[in-house]
Order: C-alpha cells, then sequence, then structure tokens
C-alpha cells in the first residue's frame, strides 16, 4: 500500500529540485497539498503512450523512464527523469493525449497532482503560468543542446557528458575512496547507448577504453568515476 506521504529524503528532493525551489511558499504549499503520493516497483507502468492527461508528476526517488516504441515493437529510452522533476503538464496544456511511456527504473516514489487539482492551481496562482513557461523553455534548451551534441560530438564526449550528469544526479561518494563517486541508476549498456543514439557495441568500447585510462571502473552494480577532471577535459576538447 502506498504511503500517504513522502518520507524526509523524498520530501527534500521535490524541494530541492532547481524548478520547485524557485516557486513562491504559498504555491509551493498548495501544490504539496495536492499531491498524493505513489510508490511504484522497478519496471510498474506510470504512464501510457495514448492515455489521457489525467496527472502532472514529480519523480521524487528512483527514476522515471521515458520511452517510445519503434515500429518494430522494440522499445527505446528516450530519458531518465531524475528526483526534483516535474512532467506531464504539457498534455495537461494542450488536451491531447500523452505521447511516450514512462516506467519506474528501479524501486521509484511519484508525487502526482491530478488533473482537476492542476487546473485549480493554475486559477488561485497566476504564478505558475510563468513558472511553467520557464520550465518548458528550459527543457526546450536542453532538447537544442541534444541534438547538437548528437550532431557536432564525438561519441566519446557525449558518453561523458551522459556520464557527468548521471553522476551530478545519483553520485554517491566512494566510501573506499573520496575522490570517486559511484553512479547510484543502474543501466544497461544497450539503455546507455540509447542515450546517446548509438549501438552497443560502440558503447561498450568506449567504456572499456575510459576504463584503461583509468577515468572510470566498471562494475557489476555499475560504473564508478575514478577521475572526474580527466572527464571534463574529455568534454571540453570537442567544445
Amino acid at each position: 500500500m502506498d504511503e500517504p506521504i513522502l518520507n524526509f529524503e523524498e520530501r527534500s528532493a521535490i524541494n530541492s529540485g532547481r524548478w520547485f525551489s524557485s516557486l513562491s511558499p504559498s504555491l509551493k504549499h498548495d501544490i504539496l497539498r495536492c499531491a498524493y503520493v505513489r510508490r511504484c516497483k522497478d519496471g510498474d507502468l506510470i504512464a501510457a503512450r495514448g492515455d489521457p492527461p489525467e496527472e502532472w508528476i514529480a519523480c521524487a526517488k528512483g527514476a522515471v523512464r521515458v520511452s517510445s516504441t519503434s515500429i518494430s515493437g522494440k522499445q527505446i529510452t528516450l530519458t531518465y527523469v531524475e528526483p526534483g522533476i516535474w512532467f506531464g503538464d504539457v498534455s495537461i496544456f494542450d488536451g491531447d493525449r500523452r505521447t511516450h511511456d514512462a516506467y519506474a527504473h528501479g524501486e521509484t516514489t511519484i508525487l502526482a497532482v491530478a488533473k482537476a487539482d492542476f487546473k485549480k492551481i493554475l486559477t488561485v496562482h497566476t504564478e505558475l503560468y510563468e513558472a511553467l513557461l520557464r520550465l518548458n523553455a528550459r527543457r526546450i534548451r536542453q532538447l537544442y543542446g541534444l541534438v547538437e551534441d548528437l550532431n557536432t560530438l564525438p561519441l566519446r564526449a557525449r558518453l561523458a557528458k551522459q556520464l557527468v550528469h548521471l553522476a551530478r544526479s545519483y553520485g554517491v561518494p566512494s566510501l573506499s575512496d573520496g575522490d570517486e563517486i559511484r553512479i547510484g541508476l543502474h543501466l544497461a549498456q544497450e539503455e546507455l547507448a540509447q542515450l546517446l543514439g548509438a549501438s552497443r557495441q560502440r558503447v561498450n568500447q568506449e567504456l572499456k577504453a575510459m576504463e584503461r585510462e583509468n577515468i572510470i571502473r566498471i562494475e557489476l552494480g555499475g560504473l564508478v568515476i575514478r577521475d572526474r577532471a580527466a572527464m571534463m577535459r574529455l568534454i571540453d576538447a570537442d567544445n
């Protein structure tokens, strides 16, 4: 059974989110007052492509895998929504159906606001309109950046940028070496390759090369960044 409230870690993730933390105290209060908690197991479907927009959602713990299905029926991962990030507002605004599937990746907690409550909050807090414009402007900038990287950066630089992003969002300092950062989000190499628009084989080759250069360490439980400065140099070298 879902717990009725967020625990301390989950609440902290929501409150410290870059976008949510910029809202006024009264708006944040009304959003949280209307929101309800859903705790999901790995692989649980959160929202399906073609569904009517019924909820505005934030990730509070874990990750939400946003995916699409190719003509051949293969599921392709497009992005992972990290704790503190809100999504689903575009469909509520335009009234169209959801464009992608969303699944829990690992043990995941989401915070959801029903469509009717979302609309009520908008009528009370006109501030939310401008805030959502800023949120979607940021998404567009990120999308343009991804497209630019795909067309201008070699795979190694794109991989380094993705690993730095994952370390920023899911990094856990190593207990044995304080300079090392373990990426807490476990991704199969196929999933990582899909995020980069590359084949699993090519991504595997680049990861092995980074490991030989002592930039990362590949473990059964995921990846460890051993030398962040070297990782940043891989990115800067191609910018």
